[in-house]
């Protein structure tokens, strides 16, 4: 079996910090998104942005640390939010009942 990978890239801004995703966020790559958002969430920007344009699938594991994830932010006070999620994305997110548990921002 081949080894799921996720490419992030870290765009900074004074007040926000925008993850570029590329590849599969599932359970064996889960821990490098949620390792490099927590780093941020040290000292929080105003607004973190999940760009989700570069994603080709995410399972259970992935879903359920997009919403720990955003879970933390707001406990740091700021906003996690997703931005450009693909169809069969949101279609998972609404089967799941969790689109209302994330951000789902139409820009980014």
């Amino acid at each position: 079996m081949e080894r799921a990978e996720l490419s992030i890239k870290v765009q900074r801004a004074p007040d926000e910090v925008v993850f570029h995703l590329a590849g599969e966020i599932d359970v064996l790559t889960v821990t490098e998104l949620s390792t490099l958002v927590n780093n941020v969430l040290t000292e929080p920007p105003a607004r973190i942005v999940l760009d989700m344009d570069g994603v080709t699938f995410c399972d259970s594991q992935g879903l359920g640390t997009l919403v720990v994830l955003s879970r933390k932010a707001q406990h740091a006070r700021t906003v996690l939010a997703l931005a450009n999620v693909g169809d069969f994305l949101l279609r998972v997110l609404d089967i799941t009942g969790l689109r209302s548990a994330l951000m789902i921002s139409t820009t980014t």
